[in-house]
């Protein structure tokens, strides 16, 4: 079959600026990437220096507070914090020297234990087999050839049968090292970490010093164009960080400690070392403890005859990690780092094969630097977007999207975890209602075909059936939820939003009029966007005491309203996403008002950034009763008909009672 080739369609300026743009942005990735490698030895001092910084600037300010000059308060806290950092060095350093000495004592017991592993049932199996087998064959490689093995030592033993004289042996002695020698050799290994120390002494300071000049640089990099948003950004970035650092600092030391103690208890060798290895390790989230608890397990295998020092040992960390990690870091400081669990393990892989085991441990503080920077500077959102625990997408474009996806199941579950904290009706309006509108607006622009529209009207349909079981009264709501995408949602979501605490009718308080079968009728107005809407609100109502059924815009036709059954309606909702019909909401009410003369006729018109101005024209112009901003509204609405239609109710009686009388 011949290949039809399409003719060359020339590039808009737009499209060849943005792919310069990307390509740009690649190279300069790339160019960051191979600095932070090759320059490594200069910047892995000024990460410290940064993040030491971050730590000790509360102290620093404490001591201002208390009129301590700012050079005196930052000097004395670098060097007690240095000071501090030394002796935790000496005193590994003392442990790790005399682990060294006693490991030779364990190897008694390691052979033990490995020989009553072989001496067992399971261990003369298949893997004794295959030892056996790979034991023969190193035999065999190592064997010598028979050429050689013929000549080898025999032939040099008769030196006269051959004619050639006995090789004499060579030794060479290198002479004795000098004072200057000695003294070269124990100082070289020493020359380097004592560099990279004065450097982060020096960075440390001069960054508390410097503290106010650093940040007006970093804002005239970050955009200057708006000084007060971009300042207050980032000292509450500066705040947010040193807060978090402080605590972690202070809460893995306590996590140390008690390690380091329960594995003295136990009887560990150098339990010091794995405390401070236990400190130092947890600032890695998910994989930290784990890292730090290997050691000590070996070395229970290692040291004790039995099994019991492995077994307390294993039930010391799983004990101690669960209950920090899981009850009291949420208590301090929150449910996490703000890094997702992909970015953590990127970020770990990252950072450790640029700058090795340093880049591990700095990892996670490193990577949250830039997620709180991505939250408050707008050039830098980005980093927000890859590595922050925040959902990718909005909650109503999560919404949209899996009602798109044919999932409502997963919806309900994440309403399931909003209405922890906030009201069905808060989540129709700010969560549901604002992702129907974004599926109007790609309708609009003929982006969706008819089968999706009906997969999402059905979808919605489902959903909505989903979650027709959730309470909805007014209570304290005390559970808080720990969904990331529920907790966005939480926050777009006032505890005092007008309609969060909606009242619920019970059906002895409802009027003679409301006692049908269902006294709300909510019709769509044009599309089964409308439709799904409507759907909502009906669900939405029936939560609230008052039962409602839902009809297809096909029912506001000429021929099919007079069709339409409304034995018992006393509410009439017509549900618009779109305000481009005005004349069409004119006939619409028209038609109702002719079929049903006494029942109230709410417009709801919920199109993206209407106005309630806008919204009052169009009541005006379609001669309705009442106009609804959102569905909250319009169940209020339907509501405090009901409070007027029991006071008509009163004053008809009495009315009615004054004429019997006269």
């Amino acid at each position: 079959m011949p290949v039809i080739r399409q003719p060359f369609k020339a590039r808009t300026t737009e499209e060849l600026v943005a792919l310069l743009s990307t390509v740009a942005t690649a190279i300069l990735a790339v160019i960051i990437v191979a600095m932070l490698y090759f320059g490594r030895e200069i910047f892995v001092p000024i990460a410290l220096a940064i993040l030491l910084s971050f730590v000790l600037a509360p102290p620093v300010l404490i001591l201002q507070r208390i009129h301590v000059p700012r050079g005196l308060a930052v000097v004395s806290v670098a060097l007690l914090a240095f000071a501090f950092i030394f002796a935790m060095g000496s005193l590994l350093a003392t442990q790790l020297t005399q682990l060294a000495e006693d490991l030779p004592r364990y190897q008694s017991t390691i052979s033990e234990k490995i020989q009553s592993f072989r001496d067992t049932r399971a261990g003369r199996g298949t893997l004794e087999r295959a030892s056996d087998m790979l034991k023969d064959l190193s035999k065999e490689i190592d064997r010598p050839k028979d050429s050689g093995s013929a000549r080898g030592p025999h032939s040099m033993v008769n030196p006269s049968a051959s004619g050639s004289p006995v090789p004499v042996p060579v030794e060479v002695r290198q002479p004795d090292p000098g004072a200057l020698e000695s003294l070269r050799t124990l100082i070289s290994p020493l020359v380097h970490p004592l560099a990279t120390t004065g450097i982060i002494i020096i960075f440390v300071v001069f960054i508390l010093l410097q503290r106010e000049d650093l940040r007006n640089r970093l804002i005239r990099l970050a955009g200057s164009y708006d000084l007060q948003r971009t300042t207050a950004a980032l000292d509450d970035a500066a705040r947010r960080l040193s807060r978090l650092f402080l605590t972690q600092i202070i809460l893995n030391s306590a996590f140390g400690v008690v390690i380091g103690l329960g594995l003295w208890v136990i009887g560990t060798p150098s339990a010091i070392v794995w405390g401070i290895l236990a400190t130092v390790l947890r600032f890695v989230p998910y994989i930290g403890a784990v890292i730090a608890a290997a050691f000590p397990l070996a070395l229970a295998v290692a040291v004790d005859p039995g099994w019991s020092m492995l077994l307390w040992t294993l039930a010391l960390f799983l004990t101690v990690e669960p209950v920090v990690g899981h009850v009291i870091e949420p208590m301090v400081y929150g449910h996490s780092t703000g890094l997702s669990p992909v970015a953590v393990v990127a970020a770990a892989t990252f950072w450790t094969a640029l700058w090795g085991p340093i880049g591990l441990v700095l990892a996670t503080p490193l990577t949250v630097c830039l997620v709180v920077l991505g939250r408050h500077v707008e050039r830098l959102e980005f980093l927000d977007i890859m590595f922050g625990d925040r959902p990718a997408l909005s909650p109503p474009e999560i919404f949209y999207q899996r009602m798109l996806a044919g999932d409502p199941a997963e919806a309900a579950e994440k309403a399931e975890e909003f209405l922890k904290e906030r009201s069905l009706a808060s989540y129709y309006d700010e969560v549901a209602l604002k992702g129907l509108q974004l599926a109007q607006i790609d309708a609009a622009r003929g982006a969706l075909d008819p089968e999706r529209l009906i997969k999402i009207r059905d979808a919605v349909r489902e959903f909505s059936g989903d979650v027709a079981d959730q309470d909805d009264k007014a209570s304290e709501r005390i559970q808080l939820t720990t969904d990331a995408e529920a907790s966005s949602a939480v926050e777009s979501v006032a505890v005092t939003a007008a309609d969060e605490n909606l009242p619920v009718i019970s059906k002895e308080d409802l009027p003679p009029d409301w006692l049908g079968e269902f006294p709300v009728l909510c019709l769509a107005g044009r599309s089964l966007i409308d439709e799904a809407a409507a759907i909502m609100l009906a669900q939405l109502s029936t939560a609230h005491g008052l039962a409602a059924r839902v009809e297809g815009a096909d029912s506001l036709s000429s021929t099919n309203v007079f069709r339409l059954e409304t034995t018992g309606v006393a509410v009439v909702c017509l549900v618009y996403l779109d305000s481009s019909g005005p004349a069409h909401m004119r006939y619409a009410v028209r038609r109702l008002r002719r079929k049903l003369p006494k029942a109230i006729i709410i417009l709801g018109c919920w199109a993206k950034d209407i106005d309630p101005d806008a919204l009052e024209m169009l009541r005006d112009n379609a001669k309705a009763d009442l106009v609804a901003a959102s569905l909250g509204q319009a169940v209020k609405l339907c509501i405090e008909a009901t409070a007027t239609a029991h006071q008509s109710t009163a004053a008809s009686t009495q009315e009615t009672s004054t004429t019997a009388a006269a």
